[in-house]
């Protein structure tokens, strides 16, 4: 298939303007603003551009065309009706004074308080524009926090050694030496070296509950004593709330920063980089120390844009977030309510159950106990029949099911994380059951048929290690 740009041909337009009949007018403006050359940018008919990205689409696998089981990223179904609602703002400006911008105002001042109702924290920002930018934003806070208090003592965070890789690099960015606490035979936070490493000089511990491995950190209320006996914060990393949601609170368990990702957990588009929503609730204290601005309600009853905030960290990015991401999180809370959300983890802890029972007997499961959303398979054992995990994901493609995260978390070698959301259904988790053991009986009577797959699809396997190396980013 041809870039757009190897379609484009010179004069070709998409529309045609009716000639000038004002006169034209200078635009006094600094020259290094004025552009000196026009844009490369590819000159087709309309027809050629929606043919073009309609094509594209066919090409592409998303939740929409099949099953999307990636671990640690909630591939849930988006309802259509986010859609319509996030369309009704279509002509809204960030610029547009607040008189006219109430309806806006007020939903995300209710999503502010629907986000610090669902996880247990006192106030929320809603402007990272991602779960890593959350991260951060986190992190940012714990640096002021501290260095407001005079710990000048603090230069450590502590995190689990399945934590997202995004984790460590946030504590990084904000200044802090990274600790990592190795998990038990259980798979969970071991607790006697989390003991001897937690003292005075931790900031903050950077936890995901359930963790990385789909299981629940069951000390976690020991974990968060011994963090606030040493004036650590701790810090809760929302990927994986759509397992608990209306069931416990990560501010119940003791955290005191969290970072929701609406993309995931609250049924957004998500994917190729965007478009996505990393909120951060924190508890009474931190309030000061949030984002600027937040949405606020005077006594008038009107909403305003609140920058009355001293010891705020700043910006974190333009605006207020992505305002649409916002409206569609919106209208999935609203369209479940509290019963619906909750009703929605228990089904996502039971379609991974079902599906972690079921592959049990052919697969090694890496911790075979009852998980929460998701489960880790071990694929090692594929080794004995000349093939590896990654061979096995690309072979899904061939059957139309999008591969589960793999080589990820590291503790686990040759890891597949499987993750089905609560929104498939019975007979579409037994149809990936079927798959599955029908391309682990490929490997054991051919592995050739693993080892060149995908065969079906647009783009053959790509060798990952010139890529990589090769990376064309610009046409």
């Amino acid at each position: 298939m041809k870039l757009i740009f190897e379609k484009s041909k010179e004069g070709r337009t998409s529309f045609s303007l009716p000639k000038l009949d004002v006169p034209e007018q200078k635009i006094e403006m600094e020259d290094e603003l004025i552009r000196k050359e026009k844009p490369n940018l590819p000159q087709v008919f309309e027809l050629e551009v929606v043919r073009h990205y309609n094509d594209l689409e066919r090409k592409n696998h998303s939740v929409d065309s099949g099953f999307y089981p990636l671990g640690s990223c909630t591939m849930k179904y988006n309802p259509m009706i986010n859609e319509e609602m996030a369309g009704l703002f279509n002509n809204i400006h960030p610029y547009i004074d607040e008189e006219y911008t109430q309806g806006a105002l007020e939903l995300m001042y209710n999503l502010q308080n629907y986000l610090g109702e669902i996880t247990g924290m006192d106030a929320v920002t809603l402007q990272p524009a991602a779960g890593a930018h959350g991260e951060l934003t986190g992190m940012l806070i714990v640096r002021k926090y501290i260095d407001d208090n005079g710990y000048t003592n603090k230069t450590k965070v502590i995190l689990p050694d399945s934590a997202h890789g995004t984790n460590p690099a946030s504590a990084k960015m904000a200044g802090f030496d990274v600790i990592e606490v190795k998990s038990g035979p259980d798979g969970r936070v071991d607790l006697e070296e989390f003991k001897e490493k937690m003292d005075d000089t931790v900031a903050a511990i950077m936890l995901t509950n359930p963790n990385t491995l789909g299981l629940f950190e069951k000390d976690i209320l020991e974990i968060a004593k011994l963090a606030h006996e040493h004036n650590a914060l701790l810090y809760y990393d929302g990927a994986n709330l759509n397992a608990i949601m209306g069931k416990v609170r990560p501010g119940d368990m003791g955290f005191d920063i969290v970072h929701v990702n609406l993309h995931k957990t609250f049924s957004t588009p998500h994917g190729m980089g965007g478009p996505g929503s990393g909120p951060v609730g924190v508890k009474a204290k931190l309030k000061d120390y949030l984002p600027k601005p937040v949405v606020d309600l005077n006594e008038d009853g009107k909403y305003y844009l609140n920058y009355d905030i001293p010891k705020s960290i700043g910006r974190l990015r333009t605006f207020y977030g992505n305002f649409s991401v916002m409206v569609r999180a919106y209208t999935y809370i609203l369209s479940m309510g509290h019963d619906g959300l909750k009703f929605a983890s228990e089904m996502a802890v039971l379609n991974a159950n079902y599906l972690r029972k079921k592959l049990e007997k052919e697969f090694k499961i890496a911790y075979d106990e009852v998980c929460k959303h998701e489960f880790i398979i071990d694929g090692t054992f594929l080794k004995e029949y000349g093939v590896k995990t990654l061979d096995f994901a690309k072979r899904l493609l061939d059957y139309g099911i999008h591969p589960p995260t793999i080589y990820f978390p590291l503790i686990v070698h040759e890891a597949m994380m499987i993750e089905p959301t609560e929104t498939e259904s019975k007979e579409e988790l037994d149809h990936f059951v079927d798959v599955m053991h029908k391309i682990l009986e490929e490997a054991k009577s051919d592995a050739e048929i693993l080892k060149g797959a995908p065969r079906n699809t647009p783009v053959r396997r790509l060798d990952e290690k010139v890529a990589n190396k090769e990376l064309k980013v610009r046409f």
